[in-house]
């Protein structure tokens, strides 16, 4: 067995421990790949006291036996046992907890009949906060992800041209991650013009580049399950004073809030720097609701760092830091960095330039 899943199991059996509980069910695919190795999906995963058990069928057995680590994998057959059925016969008859917000509420239901004696309730986040602070492996596979999503910008930069659209970039952008070893895209790509991107979470369309337009870009390559994220906002041609304005504030309030990063900084505090610098620009009011948030497994994950988290930051988080002006109409701008927090500062995860024109 891989030492890190061992370390990873161990570690949530003290953290159920210290909440009174002995059993989770859990059914978060990211949790389950966090825990055991296991990269597939139909699959369902029991922590117990006598074990771990991964649930799942003749599609995926074979390949959950060769990925798993410190599990028995178990092979339901879905014509002949429902899924509560088969979690009853593996779950010791002691207090439970179970991922509530990661499965269908009619699965739990049939689930939490075959349970009906049991003492079972909701309990979420347990892993996830295992999850804050990254490892060397995952510090690894961050970067690896983010130097591909460096390579595949800096060639798309030479493919700009008057009339592309932001599909042909995009399609071209997921293609060279693709080819310089990515495991596919960490979302779907934003690329986005003019005033389209004001849009924070647009899709790609047929919109066509023109001179003095804003082109925004939002992608990420994924290593090993783990995913970078970062956007650049650039224009092609000369900016016009308000662009150059925007785009001038957005660095600052990046600047800025850079310069407060280190563990045990309160995430509500760096929240404020960002929004401070931008009100001061005369930008706040089309200012992005949060300066950022952990990636990893997923690409939004604890920490997030906005108004309401109850957080500060430590050393081994990976957060993106990502104001962001949205002004209707007009356009977007939005510069985004992940970077690793280091006990007395912090390390940059992508080094992409942050120049500002194209030609």
């Amino acid at each position: 067995m891989q030492t890190r899943y061992l370390q990873r199991q161990q570690r949530l059996l003290v953290a159920l421990q210290e909440k009174g509980v002995k059993n989770l069910l859990v059914f978060n695919y990211e949790n389950i790949f966090y825990l055991t190795g296991y990269s597939g999906n139909a699959a369902y995963l029991i922590v117990s006291t006598q074990g771990l058990f991964l649930i799942t069928d003749y599609r995926y057995f074979e390949r959950a036996k060769s990925e798993s680590n410190g599990c028995e994998i178990i092979c339901r057959d879905r014509d002949s046992e429902s899924l509560g059925a088969c979690i009853k016969r593996f779950l010791p008859h002691e207090k439970t907890g179970f991922e509530s917000q990661a499965i269908n509420y009619g699965v739990w239901l049939s689930i939490a009949n075959e349970l009906a004696s049991y003492n079972v309730s909701p309990l979420d986040g347990c892993i996830e906060t295992l999850r804050v602070v990254k490892d060397e492996f995952e510090v690894a596979s961050i970067k690896k992800a983010a130097a591909i999503a460096d390579l595949a910008l800096a060639d798309l930069l030479t493919q700009v041209s008057t009339g592309v659209t932001e599909l042909d970039l995009a399609t071209e952008l997921d293609y060279k991650m693709k080819k310089l070893g990515s495991d596919g895209v960490s979302f779907d790509t934003i690329l986005l013009f003019a005033e389209r991107s004001a849009l924070p979470h647009g899709k790609p369309g047929e919109r066509k580049l023109n001179y003095g337009d804003l082109l925004l870009v939002d992608f990420g390559a994924v290593v090993n399950g783990y995913r970078s994220d970062m956007t650049r906002t650039y224009v092609y041609g000369e900016p016009n004073s308000r662009q150059q304005a925007m785009y001038e504030a957005v660095m600052a309030s990046q600047s800025k809030s850079l310069e407060s990063l280190k563990a045990g900084v309160d995430c509500q505090q760096l929240n404020q720097v960002s929004l401070d610098v931008l009100a001061q620009a005369g930008f706040l009011e089309y200012a992005g609701k949060g300066l950022g948030h952990g990636v990893g497994l997923a690409l939004h994950e604890v920490p997030f760092i906005n108004s309401n988290t109850d957080y500060r930051l430590e050393a081994g988080n990976i957060i993106t830091i990502e104001p962001g002006v949205y002004i209707p109409d007009i356009g977007g701008i939005r510069i985004e960095d992940d970077v690793l927090i280091t006990h007395d500062g912090f390390e940059f995860i992508t080094h992409a330039p942050k120049s500002f024109v194209i030609n």
